[in-house]
């Protein structure tokens, strides 16, 4: 049942977490900041209640652990809310994403020392085919839709570029915090919670040094269409109203993961995040009808398959339908 729940939230939770970024990122493109600050917040509020016990629980992990992961963790944050500034659509955002295995089998193989089967690279060079298509079809839609002047259309393809780059130093700086957690989780066992809340905690003075681009953006917000709150009656500006639900949505797709790694196989969990990015794809094309052509669907494919391959999904799924009837002779 709980892994039922699980999966509940996590499809509930994220999909309507995309809609409510992409509704803040089209009204004003520049609120990655104040998007950020408010999930970060609100999650070291609730674990500093819930998990940390108001600060009276030692942590498992020693703090000086968590400095290093919180370093990479809040760069990650911020450089992927910041390059939806930059001229990149909430789609291709979302399978650049999706090209987090190439970037931990690169990682792994340069520090780890990891070798890995000809099935794994076959599958990481069809996610690679798949962002490289989808990257290259936005850089003409980039191009194609910016103003007429070349200058304008130059310096829009430059931002573009600059999103691109931003978002590859992400994937990265994801995939060495991947590895680094691998090792401490090693060493300290398995503490998710705990990490999530000391994540999510003490990067919060670091944004200190965005205090104002927050507060402009803040400013805006308050200026915002006034909306009434269904149920409740209350009104608000309508802004506020989108990064509440932000942020709440982000809280229950969080918590659907972490319930997930707890009570399933990291083989179910793999599934079910893939698919739930592919399904926070179709709801951003279709609601906001983002421009997406035949070459963005193949290479959707591509990202998504080589997703699967990677994880040996249909393997595992033939290992499971022949225990049965073994376990029937028996």
């Amino acid at each position: 049942m709980r892994p039922a729940f699980a999966v509940g939230l996590v499809f509930a939770g994220c999909c309507s977490n995309v809609i409510f970024l992409e509704l803040l990122a089209r009204k004003h493109p520049g609120c990655g900041n104040i998007v950020t600050f408010a999930q970060f917040l609100f999650i070291a509020v609730e674990g500093f209640l819930f998990e940390a016990d108001l600060g009276r629980k030692q942590p498992a992990i020693p703090i000086r652990y968590y400095a290093v992961m919180v370093a990479m963790f809040f760069t990650v944050s911020v450089v992927n809310n910041y390059a939806l500034n930059l001229n990149i659509a909430m789609p291709l955002h979302m399978i650049f994403r999706s090209g987090s295995l190439i970037a931990n089998m690169i990682l792994g193989i340069i520090i780890l020392k990891k070798r890995y089967s000809i099935f794994k690279y076959t599958s990481i060079a069809l996610v690679s085919l798949g962002i490289f298509i989808c990257t290259f079809m936005s850089a003409k839609q980039v191009t194609s839709q910016s103003s007429s002047s070349e200058n304008d259309g130059f310096q829009a393809f430059l931002r573009w570029l600059l999103g691109i780059g931003a978002l590859t130093f992400a994937l990265l700086m994801s995939a060495r915090m991947g590895i680094f957690q691998e090792t401490l989780y090693k060493q300290f066992g398995k503490h998710s919670k705990e990490a999530l809340f000391y994540n999510h905690a003490l990067p919060l003075p670091g944004f200190i040094f965005l205090a104002s681009d927050i507060y402009d953006h803040a400013v805006l917000f308050n200026k915002s269409e006034l909306y009434q709150v269904p149920v409740i009656g209350v009104t608000v500006p309508i802004m506020w109203f989108y990064l509440l639900m932000n942020v709440i949505t982000q809280y229950v797709c969080i918590r659907g993961v972490f319930i997930l790694t707890t009570e399933c196989a990291s083989l179910t969990v793999t599934l079910v995040v893939t698919l739930r990015k592919f399904v926070s794809l179709i709801f951003s094309i279709l609601y906001f009808q983002n421009p997406f052509t035949l070459w963005h669907w193949l290479g959707t494919l591509f990202v998504f398959t080589g997703t699967l391959m990677y994880s040996e999904v249909w393997n595992n799924l033939g290992t499971t339908k022949s225990q049965p009837q073994k376990d029937k002779k028996n």
